[in-house]
């Protein structure tokens, strides 16, 4: 496998594991498990559509835990 593809599969299993793992992945996507496996392992090609969607997902989390965390501040009496 070449490097850049190697690059884009470790980089897309790291982000696997920011969304929660394979399970919080799929269901966050809506992607079967195995698929996502799949991808993870290099079995099949991570498409750029793909790459979009978890983009995407990575930063709606982002954005629902900055406002968890702000809530959590705001309990605390923090500013």
């Amino acid at each position: 496998m070449e490097a850049g593809m190697q690059d884009r599969q470790d980089h897309f299993a790291y982000c696997v594991q920011l969304l929660g793992g394979t399970t919080a992945f799929a269901r966050r996507l809506r992607i079967d498990e195995r698929a996502i496996r799949r991808f993870v392992n290099g079995e099949r090609p991570i498409s750029d559509g793909l790459l979009a969607d978890t983009a995407k997902a990575l930063h709606e989390l982002g954005t629902e835990a900055t406002a968890a965390a702000a809530e959590i501040a705001a309990a605390l009496g923090q500013p």
